[in-house]
C-alpha cells in the first residue's frame, strides 16, 4: 500500500452522464452535480487495503475493521499502520447479490462490549423472483487464532412485501440515544409505496434491539406493519446518523436529482413520488416541494445530482472545525460532501474531488475519516484514511 497526496493535480470530476446507483441498475445516466478543481485539499489520503464492491464497515473496540462485500463477504481487517490484514468472516447469510442487492450494512449492538452482537443487512429472494431487505443479528466470535465467525445468526426484520427488482433496498441501520434500532428502506423502484402505511417500502421504521414493535411509535395501534412505521414518503434512503443531540437524520437519492438530506421526525411524510426536488428519469416533472404541500421539506438538496450513498456525522478531534458536520459518500459526483449542520438547520459547506464513487464514511477511533471506495464496476474498492494536511 502506499500513501497518496492529493494536490491541484487533482482531475475534474466527471459533470455529466456519470452513473449512479440508478443507472447501474437500470441503465440509465444522470447529470450530477460540478465539482471544481481545488488547489489543495485539506486532508492527506492514504490507502490502506482493498475490497470487492465493500459497501458498509464499522469499527470494533479494539479498532479492528469489518467491512462487508455486496456479493455477500464480511471481513475483519486489522489495521497496523498503513497496511492491513484481513480475515473473512464466516456464517453471514445467503445474499441475492444482483443489481443493488447483496450485503448491506454493518453496525455494532449499543452493547457490544458486553454482549457481542452485530447488526447486518442485505438482500434475500423471495418467489417468484421476487426480493426483498432483512436485518439480522448474530453473535460475533473473536477466536485467539485471529478468526472469526457469525454465531446464531437470526432474521429479526424484513422489508413487506417482498417485489419484484433489485433496487432501492436503502436497508441502512442505526441505532438512537432511546436504544431503539432505526431501519431505512426504499421504495423498491415502485414510487405508491412510499405513500402506503401498510407497506414497508419507502420508509423509516423503528424497532427494538430484538425486532419488536415499541409501542410509542407513531401508528402503533394501526396494525403490525403500520405499527413499525417511523416516517414514511422516503425514495431510497441510503444513509442514517443521529447527530450528537439526538436527532435522526438521513441522505436520499432522489429521482433524476433532488437528493435530499431530511431532518427525520416522528411520523413525518417527505412527499416522494407526490413531490421531489427533481424529475422520473422517463422526464414526467414532479412538483417541487412548496410550504403549503403537506409534506416535509429537506433541509438541503441536490440538483443536479450527487448521487449519495452514505451518511456520518463527525463527532472527533482530529478534525476539530468540522466536528458536528455531515459526510456524505457520492457515488455519481465521486466526491466527499460536508454539510454544516446547526441545529434543526443544514448548510451546504464542501464537495472535494476523490476520482471514484465513494460507497460509504465512517469516523475512527482517533477521528480520523475513513472512506469505501464503491468498486462497483469490477474494480476493488478501496479503503483511504483521512487525516489533516500538514
Amino acid at each position: 500500500m502506499h500513501r497518496l497526496t492529493l494536490s491541484a493535480a487533482l482531475p475534474l470530476a466527471l459533470i455529466a452522464c456519470t452513473s449512479s446507483d440508478e443507472a447501474i441498475a437500470n441503465g440509465e445516466a444522470e447529470a450530477v452535480t460540478a465539482i471544481s478543481p481545488v488547489d489543495r485539499l485539506p486532508f492527506v489520503t492514504t490507502e490502506v487495503a482493498d475490497f470487492d464492491a465493500p459497501w458498509a464497515m464499522t469499527f470494533l473496540p479494539d479498532g479492528r475493521l469489518l467491512v462487508t462485500e455486496k456479493k455477500g463477504e464480511m471481513k475483519l481487517a486489522t489495521i497496523t499502520g498503513d497496511t492491513a490484514s484481513m480475515v473473512t468472516v464466516s456464517g453471514t447469510p445467503e445474499v441475492l447479490a444482483k443489481g443493488q442487492g447483496g450485503l448491506g450494512d454493518v453496525v455494532l449492538s449499543p452493547d457490544f462490549a458486553n454482549d457481542g452482537y452485530i447488526y447486518l443487512s442485505w438482500a434475500e429472494a423471495g418467489d417468484n423472483d421476487t426480493s426483498g431487505a432483512a436485518v439480522g443479528c448474530a453473535k460475533l466470535n473473536l477466536a485467539a487464532d485471529g478468526s472469526a465467525k457469525l454465531e446464531g445468526l437470526k432474521v429479526i426484520w424484513r422489508q413487506e412485501p417482498k417485489v419484484s427488482g433489485n433496487g432501492h433496498y436503502g436497508h441502512r441501520i442505526a441505532f438512537g440515544p432511546d436504544g431503539m434500532m432505526y431501519i431505512s428502506t426504499g421504495d423498491r423502484q415502485k414510487f405508491d409505496p412510499a405513500q402506503d402505511l401498510d407497506q414497508t417500502l419507502g420508509k423509516v421504521v423503528r424497532l427494538t434491539a430484538t425486532g419488536g414493535i415499541p409501542s410509542d411509535n407513531p401508528f402503533y395501534d394501526q396494525g403490525r406493519i403500520r405499527a413499525q412505521v417511523w416516517s414514511s414518503g422516503h425514495r431510497n434512503p441510503l444513509g442514517l446518523a443521529f447527530d450528537s443531540e439526538g436527532r435522526l437524520w438521513n441522505i436520499e437519492m432522489g429521482p433524476r436529482g433532488g437528493d435530499e438530506l431530511n431532518l427525520v421526525t416522528r411520523s413525518a411524510n417527505y412527499g416522494y413520488p407526490k413531490v421531489s426536488n427533481g424529475d422520473h428519469y422517463d422526464g414526467k416533472p414532479i412538483p417541487d416541494h412548496s410550504p403549503d404541500d403537506g409534506f416535509v421539506a429537506p433541509k438541503v438538496w441536490w440538483t443536479p445530482a450527487i448521487s449519495p450513498g452514505s451518511l456520518m456525522i463527525y463527532s472527533g478531534n482530529m478534525f476539530p472545525a468540522w466536528k458536528g458536520s455531515a459526510f456524505i459518500g457520492a457515488l455519481g459526483a465521486q466526491s466527499l460532501v460536508r454539510v454544516k449542520l446547526d441545529g434543526e438547520n443544514a448548510e451546504k459547506a464542501d464537495i472535494w474531488p476523490m476520482d471514484a464513487r465513494i460507497r460509504e464514511v465512517e469516523q475512527g477511533p482517533d477521528g480520523a475519516i475513513w472512506v469505501l471506495e464503491d468498486g462497483a464496476r469490477g474494480s476493488q474498492g478501496r479503503l483511504l484514511r483521512l487525516t489533516p494536511t500538514k
